[in-house]
């Protein structure tokens, strides 16, 4: 019948996972580490924590090894140990939305109540190859050079109130961010809309579009 030590061993192994994504934050982090590899710095800016909170989310996500690290130099780059990390955690998100009443509204008081239309992946590519829209990334510059949908063009979104101008005024907008939970592809639409541009917005984004193995150029942002 087995050890009964042993068993619960077992059980407390598969625990420590859960352990670690039992925090908001470090599931920002790993939403954030999805996106391409990052310092602890960049991470804590960007997450809006103090440097040694930051070091210590990190380090309770290694311990439990969800991400790894490099070195270099002094800096320390963090990394998803791997892409069943990043489909653990949009299965985590999507069994939250399914089965959590309060995710809905918290969904909705975050992303915000918008009709704007939306797109799939399959209509993108199709729109994207048939040259009917221009694909706009609105992650930060760093986000887009880890890399992108095929073919995107970069303005995060902080700057696309005045880069208006490198959008063709008779093009169809399709923006994107990080994935189906981020703010900035929503706050794009909006803008481009209230200027009188075309625009719709991805259902999803990068995370769902690495995991579908899509096609995902890198380099530096345009």
């Amino acid at each position: 019948m087995g050890d009964p030590a042993r068993k619960a061993a077992l059980y407390d192994a598969f625990a420590r996972t859960g352990k670690a994504l039992s925090s908001g934050k470090r599931l920002e982090l790993l939403d954030l580490l999805a996106q391409g590899e990052r310092t602890v710095d960049a991470l804590a800016k960007t997450a809006g924590l103090n440097l040694t909170t930051a070091s210590a989310h990190l380090q309770t996500l290694k311990q439990s090894g969800l991400v790894a690290t490099r070195r270099e130099g002094v800096r320390i780059h963090y990394r998803l140990a791997g892409d069943d990390v990043a489909a653990l955690y949009a299965l985590l998100r999507q069994v939250a939305q399914s089965h959590q009443a309060g995710v809905e509204p918290a969904r909705t008081a975050y992303l915000g109540t918008d009709e704007a239309e939306e797109v799939d992946r399959q209509e993108l590519l199709a729109r994207a190859q048939a040259g009917r829209v221009v694909v706009l990334d609105v992650r930060p510059a760093e986000e887009y050079a880890a890399g992108h949908i095929p073919g995107a063009i970069s303005i995060p979104i902080g700057e696309l109130a005045d880069r208006l101008a490198e959008l063709p005024d008779d093009a169809e907008v399709v923006a994107y961010c990080r994935g189906a939970y981020c703010v900035l592809a929503h706050d794009a639409v909006r803008l481009l809309n209230a200027r009188g541009r075309r625009a719709v917005r991805l259902s999803d984004g990068m995370l769902e579009w690495r995991l579908a193995d899509l096609p995902v150029d890198g380099g530096a942002a345009a």
